[in-house]
C-alpha cells in the first residue's frame, strides 16, 4: 500500500468528470432505493443487506478477474477503518434521518460534504483551502438549494436530531476521503471489495443483536428489488468508480459528487418520467456548474496567467 508523497492536482480531466457524473447517477438512485427498503426494514438491517450483497458480488468479480485480496493485515485494518467512516456511520445516519425528514432536505444536507471535505483536507495540510475553492463549494451548495427548491427547505428547523444525523454523516464522508488516500496505489476493485467486506463483518453482529433476522417481516417483492439495486448498482459498482476517481483526482474532488447527485436526479426524472424542468432547475444547475469550475482550478489558472501578463507599475 503506497502513500501519496504530495497533494494531487485539483484539476480533473474529461475521464474523471465523466466518471463523477456516472457516480452521481448511481448514488442518486440510492435515495430512491433507501425510501423503499427503509419502509419495511430498520436502518441497520438495510445497511447489512446493502454492504453484504455488494461485498459478495465484488468478491465474485475479484475471483473471476484474478485479483487477490491477500493484501496484508495492516491493509485489512485500514479497510475496517474505511468501512466505518465511509459505510457504517453515514449509511446508518442517513437512513435514520430519512425516516424523519424529506429526501430533498437530506440531499441538501448531503451536499455539505464538500465543505467539510475542504476543511478537513486543509486542517490536515493535505490540500490548501484557497479562496476560489471555498467560493466554489459555497456556490455549489447554493445551487443545490436552488435546485431542490424552497419546499425542500420547509422542514429546516424541525426534526433537528435527524438533520444533525445527516450532517454528521457528511462529516464522516469527509474524513473517509482523508483516510482513503492510503488506497490510491491500489486497484479500485480491490479497495472497494475490501471496504465492503470489512463493513459486512462489522454490521452482522450489530444487526443480530438489535434486529435478529427471524424477527423481521418478510419483505415485499418491491423491497427485495430495491435492496438488490441498492447493493449492486448504488454500492458495488459505485464504489469501484469512487476509488477510481480518488486514485487519479484526490479525495476532495471525488466528494464533489454530492453536488451532482441532485442534478442527476432532476435530469433523470425529466428524461425518463417526463417531469417538468422549471426555471429554478436551470438556475440551480448553473450555480453548481460555476462552483465546480471554481473548484476544478482552471479558473484560478486562467486568472494567474492573466495577472502574470499584466504590465507592472
Amino acid at each position: 500500500m503506497t502513500q501519496p508523497t504530495s497533494a494531487p492536482s485539483l484539476r480533473m480531466g474529461p475521464t474523471e468528470w465523466l466518471l463523477l457524473v456516472a457516480l452521481s447517477i448511481l448514488w442518486g438512485g440510492s435515495f430512491f432505493f433507501n425510501k423503499i427498503t427503509v419502509a419495511e426494514w430498520p436502518p441497520f438491517a438495510v445497511v447489512q443487506v446493502r454492504v453484504g450483497l455488494a461485498a459478495l458480488a465484488l468478491l465474485l468479480v475479484v475471483r473471476i478477474t484474478g485479483h487477490s485480496m491477500a493484501v496484508g493485515r495492516s491493509v485489512w485494518l485500514a479497510f475496517f477503518g474505511m468501512g466505518i467512516l465511509n459505510n457504517l456511520i453515514p449509511f446508518s445516519l442517513f437512513l435514520w434521518g430519512q425516516q424523519q425528514i424529506a429526501s430533498g432536505l437530506a440531499s441538501i444536507l448531503n451536499a455539505t460534504t464538500p465543505i467539510f471535505s475542504v476543511l478537513v483536507m486543509h486542517c490536515f495540510a493535505y490540500e490548501k483551502a484557497t479562496g476560489l475553492k471555498l467560493g466554489g463549494v459555497l456556490a455549489g451548495l447554493v445551487g443545490v438549494g436552488i435546485l431542490m427548491g424552497p419546499d425542500a427547505l420547509g422542514g429546516l428547523g424541525s426534526n433537528l436530531a435527524a438533520q444533525l444525523a445527516c450532517v454528521l454523516a457528511a462529516v464522516s464522508y469527509a474524513f473517509s476521503g482523508l483516510f482513503g488516500r492510503r488506497f490510491r496505489g491500489m486497484p479500485p476493485l480491490v479497495a472497494a471489495t475490501g471496504q465492503l467486506t470489512a463493513s459486512t463483518v462489522m454490521i452482522v453482529p450489530i444487526v443480530f443483536f438489535l434486529h435478529p433476522p427471524w424477527t423481521l417481516p418478510v419483505p415485499s417483492q418491491q423491497a427485495i428489488l430495491a435492496a438488490v439495486g441498492l447493493a449492486l448498482i448504488s454500492t458495488a459498482l459505485a464504489y469501484i468508480l469512487f476509488f477510481r476517481i480518488m486514485r487519479t483526482a484526490g479525495p476532495s474532488n471525488v466528494m464533489l459528487v454530492t453536488f451532482l447527485i441532485p442534478v442527476s436526479a432532476i435530469l433523470l426524472g425529466s428524461g425518463l418520467l417526463g417531469e417538468e424542468l422549471l426555471p429554478r432547475h436551470f438556475a440551480g444547475m448553473a450555480a453548481i456548474f460555476v462552483g465546480l469550475a471554481l473548484i476544478d482550478g482552471r479558473v484560478a489558472g486562467l486568472w494567474s496567467r492573466r495577472r502574470a501578463n499584466l504590465p507592472t507599475a
